[in-house]
């Protein structure tokens, strides 16, 4: 008896459907993918600056600023460093540090104090391809300086004392590579280096990273950097000369964000 009312239960579905069984299809939802990606790091830089300056008519005179005296004497700083990635493997690369150091700087001796207010720009197109265990990135593009200054000085012996000031920027045409080593789901190894010329007569820079991936979302970048750039302009022996022949560098930690 309850075969038969199984039966008629399902004869007659089947009839009110016009006989058709049909299967049912249930659609899955589509997870679409982003073609771009981001990153935004602020970062910090534990940096000192050795080098060689000459202002106008003045002696030239060895620079060498440590972080101690820059800590100590910075009014003003910001450092950032943005990404962006498409599938295609094509992205940009952007980066700014600046930083104000009051005009308490003794940097070196018959300098009385050196302001110096440093901004540094990089601006350029990647293209990232695929190798063995990670992946290399192409670059080119711009590294734009400005560089203000105000110094004063007092030569007894020469009979020379005063201030100079000197607002200087330029740009320089850049080319490099960075290659990423991935070692685990957590961890990465990072090179990185590039060189340039255009305003100045040499620029370059080079740096080492090890990375640690907390989430999709969040890395930990610490590296060592350094930036070299070779800078002249105005004619020797007149007032308007002026040589920048330094390498910043130092520590960077950073926090990069993804998304």
């Amino acid at each position: 008896m309850k075969k038969l009312l199984v039966g008629s239960v399902v004869l007659s579905s089947l009839l009110l459907a016009g006989g058709d069984l049909v299967p049912v299809i249930v659609d899955e939802p589509i997870i679409e993918r982003s073609t771009w990606s981001f990153e935004l790091e602020p970062y910090m830089m534990i940096s000192n600056i050795d080098g060689d300056s000459k202002f106008g008519r003045l002696p030239p005179s060895e620079l060498n600023v440590d972080f101690g005296t820059i800590l100590e004497n910075l009014d003003l700083g910001a450092m950032v460093h943005m990404e962006v990635h498409h599938t295609s493997g094509y992205g940009v690369w952007l980066d700014y540090g600046f930083m104000d150091l009051s005009n308490d700087i003794e940097p070196v001796d018959k300098i009385t104090s050196l302001r110096i207010r440093q901004g540094v720009l990089e601006a350029f197109g990647m293209y990232r391809t695929e190798v063995y265990s990670g992946y290399i990135d192409y670059m080119a593009g711009m590294r734009w300086w400005k560089n203000d200054y105000d110094l004063s000085y007092n030569f007894p012996a020469l009979g020379r004392n005063g201030v100079i000031s000197r607002d200087v920027n330029w740009v320089d045409g850049v080319i490099g590579a960075r290659y990423t080593h991935i070692l685990n789901n957590n961890w990465k190894l990072r090179v990185h280096g590039d060189i340039g010329a255009g305003g100045a007569d040499f620029t370059a820079s080079t740096s080492a990273a090890v990375v640690y991936t907390i989430n999709d979302m969040i890395d930990v970048d610490v590296k060592y950097r350094a930036t070299w750039v070779d800078y002249e302009e105005g004619t020797k022996g007149l007032s308007d000369y002026f040589v920048y022949d330094t390498v910043t560098h130092g520590l960077i930690v950073g926090v990069n964000f993804k998304f």
